[in-house]
């Protein structure tokens, strides 16, 4: 999960400004920005395009892992829904430097914010095993396509639990993603594969957008934990409420992991791979290390730029992921999929537009 955070510190809000030319506007446009990366040493802009880059390359490739699992004879939910926590620790060992670098201390713990994070742990922990179950019986790039929804759900979810505001410009991101979720449904027999019953095929649908929703909650949750017991918003912070949140979610998913005795059918699932046992763990291992960089990423993209910038990435990353799909999974692609792929495109650019003109409460 990643939560969000404030970060717009690249560009301030301005006024209405009167009607002027196209050419004009990229003008200003381009002195903006260059003024604003006047205003960060070189390394801001370094690590900022690393960050990016993290969330476009990692995120889509645990995605399509995971489908790799599946697709070469993994069986078991719970191992991903534990890989997709199992990488915890990176996290952990980013955090700890900041502390040094920011002169600052750990948030203190109290009962709850401890309680707080087992229940965003808890959440967590079985939203990753609904996403399991998604890329267990869809193609990666249906299974991607259908998560966008999360948008849907984190945004309605954020109005009426943290009151965050809403314009026209998202509500109609919220109906044009949900337009495109149904043109999913509709072609569902077409990317549908040969060993995967309808039956599983409606499941993994169900479980997505099930997941997509949980999501959507999860986000918001933990923006009220910054409001309602956290108090302020910082990238060591945020970080602290990673690492805690995806160590419970880890014990959660651990315990699950243990009960369904899937850590002892990890070996003889392994010699079936058919790419072989080395194959099979490499698989369970980049997964982990991918899910985490993503999630590292993400969350130094929101404190370094924006929510608006986030959004964007996240936007670009949906296509990634179905078209690295269609290329390196043979993933079907009809006619419906792809335009499924532009209206979730044209829903998160009008997300990005509303939230980017839907004043900022300064802190």
């Amino acid at each position: 999960m990643q939560p969000l955070l404030e970060g717009g510190e690249i560009m301030d809000e301005v006024s209405p400004m009167p009607s002027v030319s196209l050419w004009d506007r990229i003008s200003n446009s381009k002195t903006l920005a260059w003024e604003a990366y006047k205003r960060k040493p070189i390394s801001h802009w370094i690590l900022l395009v690393l960050s990016s880059a993290a969330m476009l390359v990692a995120f889509p490739a645990s995605s399509l892992l995971s489908r790799v699992y599946y697709a070469n004879g993994g069986t078991s939910k719970w191992i991903i829904s534990w890989v997709a926590v199992a990488g915890w620790p990176l996290t952990a060992l980013i955090l700890l430097p900041t502390y040094f670098v920011f002169k600052t201390f750990p948030t203190p713990l109290d009962l709850k914010l401890t309680l707080a994070y087992i229940v965003l742990g808890f959440l967590s922990a079985v939203d990753n095993l609904m996403y399991a179950y998604a890329y267990a019986y869809l193609p990666a790039s249906t299974a991607a396509l259908l998560a966008s929804s999360s948008l849907v759900f984190s945004t309605l979810f954020g109005y009426f639990l943290v009151k965050n505001k809403l314009n026209a410009a998202m509500i109609n991101a919220v109906v044009i993603i949900t337009a495109a979720m149904t043109i999913i449904a509709l072609d569902s027999d077409s990317d549908r594969y040969g060993n995967i019953t309808d039956r599983q095929y409606i499941m993994g649908f169900v479980w997505d957008i099930l997941g997509s929703a949980l999501h959507g909650l999860i986000f918001a949750l933990s923006e009220l934990v910054f409001v309602k017991l956290v108090g302020r918003r910082s990238f060591h912070v945020v970080l602290e409420q990673q690492v805690m949140v995806s160590l419970f979610a880890f014990a959660f998913t651990t315990i699950g992991v243990v009960v369904s005795k899937d850590f002892q059918g990890m070996k003889s699932e392994a010699k079936t791979f058919k790419g072989g046992v080395a194959s099979y763990y490499l698989v369970l291992i980049w997964g982990a290390i991918t899910f985490q960089l993503g999630v590292l990423g993400g969350t130094a993209v929101l404190f370094l730029a924006s929510t608006v910038l986030a959004g964007i990435l996240n936007a670009i990353r949906v296509p990634i992921t179905s078209i690295a799909a269609v290329i390196l999974l043979h993933d079907p692609m009809s006619g419906f999929k792809i335009l499924s792929l532009i209206v979730t495109f044209w829903g998160f650019g009008s997300y990005i537009y509303g939230n980017s003109s839907t004043p900022k409460d300064s802190s």
